[in-house]
């Protein structure tokens, strides 16, 4: 496959309202984005996704946008992001943003025209149907809970289509001239000199051919859009379009928020001609969800079911293309909550976050930490739905609260899977509000921060920050960043229970990465080879001939010869 400049890179998504507030106000905005900048390059970033700063209402957090060719002024202005881009590329790091065209917001220019005029351009821009009485087109629900119908603005006798919030109609994508005003919007802001676009929700943008109702799958009469996804036209029609109109032409990165797709089609995704650069890998995340809601949703995977996810995609993906490998990100509650087991006491340790860390770091593709990741910020403690602004997590609630939970056992089952999880504030420091802002921030900060902070993680040498600064390097490193980036996976002992160890080879050299995700030690049995420590989270390692006793929560990265 040909090397492109964003294989060797580390990525790390900024959530804009909750990074670093400049101006007091109480919203993190572009220039506290700014002024972090060097703490970034510090870690070793080379590709910044910010979510998204365009103009919006924010009923879904900014991916209701308003106004796609403008900075919403909660977050600065385009002359803030114009400095942004020079400061970044000053420091080798390359901003994309977030791609939003599923759908747009209602109060868009565009959906306020179609409902002036539903038969007329801009009508055609949505999916507006008559409505027959009280029957709707279908049954769909809504991602958010609910009809994806609701009535037009203005006409009683018509509905829009929305997939998710009502306030985020679906674009027609059916449309040409829709399309075009996309393209011309994307290139607009690749050419003002941004490198990429995270892409949201795309498998979303095509339709089926025809409307109609599926058997519904809940009391509420409605069905789960995944029959909608499963009978809608090729959605790669429109997504080669792109990568031909847009992302060709700039050299850009590209990586999509890509469900449910087909692993057969993977080179068509994100092989040397396929649609996207990269995709990410949902394994973990998406790993027995439940059709019936969160209530019966996992609250946290073992270590061999998180192996079972990681291995999968892995070697399915092979050589084909390039994943971007994840364990959290503002749709996903914190890592460390999810894929450490909570079965065992005093799980949270530092060794453990290292394990965790540097697992999934070094898998083949390019890692995405998510702000607060690199210092082991774990879920929040949530004590009453009264701190829950996130829409998904409310229907959910809903949702448990309908199959018949309490209302502390359904709080109890959403919670650990609650966006608002990842939303908290930045903790820059142990003063107030954790140095996020001299004003009275949108949100509480983590009750941890006084004590899980980036000021006292950049002082300990052993914090988890200084770790995920080591595996930045390591991919970096003129030795073994070729091997690492590059390089085959290969799994190893994949039958032996709470380890997660597997190869690295690229024909020059071999890596192997061991973790013990267990408090107790455990052997490892290791070939006739000589092994080389490149790297170890805690402690020291300890051989008796060909066997490698790992303390509890040890990682370590070998070099084999």
């Amino acid at each position: 496959m040909e090397q492109k400049w964003w294989q060797n890179q580390v990525a790390y998504q900024i959530w804009p309202k909750s990074f670093c507030d400049s101006d007091g106000d109480g919203i993190g905005d572009i220039q506290g984005i700014i002024n972090r900048l060097d703490y970034l390059k510090e870690l070793g970033i080379g590709i910044l996704w910010i979510s998204p700063m365009y103009c919006s209402p924010l009923a879904d957090e900014g991916y209701d946008i308003s106004d796609y060719y403008n900075i919403d002024p909660r977050f600065g202005n385009l002359v803030n992001f114009d400095i942004l881009l020079l400061e970044a590329r000053a420091r080798n790091i390359r901003i994309i943003m977030d791609l939003v065209v599923n759908h747009c917001s209602d109060e868009h220019e565009w959906f306020r025209k179609a409902c002036e005029d539903p038969d007329g351009a801009y009508g055609k821009y949505f999916y507006i149907r008559n409505r027959d009485g009280e029957h709707l087109p279908t049954n769909w629900r809504s991602y958010f809970g609910g009809s994806v119908w609701e009535p037009l603005p203005g006409h009683p006798d018509k509905v829009y289509l929305h997939y998710f919030h009502k306030k985020q109609p679906d674009l027609n994508w059916e449309n040409p001239e829709l399309r075009e005003e996309i393209y011309r919007m994307m290139n607009w802001w690749m050419d003002r000199g941004i490198s990429g676009f995270r892409i949201d929700a795309i498998m979303n943008i095509r339709k089926p051919e025809i409307f109609h109702d599926y058997p519904a799958d809940r009391d509420d009469g409605l069905c789960s859009l995944r029959n909608a996804l499963h009978d809608q036209m090729d959605v790669k029609l429109y997504l080669n379009e792109m990568r031909d109109k847009v992302f060709l032409p700039h050299d850009a990165f590209t990586v999509g928020e890509v469900f449910d797709h087909d692993p057969e089609a993977l080179e068509e995704f994100i092989g040397s001609r396929g649609c996207f650069s990269s995709m990410f890998d949902f394994s973990g995340e998406i790993f027995n969800r439940s059709k019936n809601g969160w209530y019966e949703d996992p609250a946290f995977l073992t270590p061999d079911q998180y192996k079972e996810c990681i291995f999968s995609a892995q070697l399915t993906v092979k050589d084909k293309g390039f994943l971007s490998n994840i364990i959290e990100n503002h749709d996903e509650p914190r890592g460390v909550s999810r894929y450490l087991p909570q079965t065992f006491a005093d799980v949270h340790t530092p060794a453990a976050k290292k394990a965790l860390a540097g697992t999934y770091f070094l898998l083949r593709g390019i890692p995405f930490i998510y702000q607060g990741q690199e210092l082991g910020m774990e879920n929040v403690p949530f004590s009453s739905m009264e701190e829950i602004s996130d829409c998904s997590t409310i229907d959910q609630y809903k949702v448990a609260l309908a199959a018949g939970l309490s209302e502390e056992e359904a709080l109890a089952a959403i919670g650990p899977l609650s966006r608002d999880n990842a939303r908290t504030l930045f903790p820059w420091d142990g003063s107030e509000n954790g140095g996020f802002t001299t004003g009275t921030p949108w949100t509480k900060p983590h009750p941890a921060y006084t004590d899980t902070n980036a000021a006292a993680q950049c002082k300990d040498p052993d914090s988890v920050l200084n770790f995920y600064k080591k595996l930045s390097a390591l991919r970096h490193d003129p030795e073994y960043g070729s091997v690492l980036c590059q390089g085959e996976f290969l799994p190893f002992l994949e039958e032996q229970s709470n380890l997660i160890a597997y190869y690295r080879w690229n024909g020059i050299r071999t890596i192997l990465v061991l973790a013990n995700f267990q408090p107790e030690c455990q052997n490892v049995e290791l070939p006739e080879k000589n092994y080389h420590p490149i790297l170890i989270n805690e402690g020291s390692l300890h051989f008796y001939d060909q066997t490698l006793t790992l303390l509890g929560w040890q990682f370590c990265v070998l070099e084999v010869t």
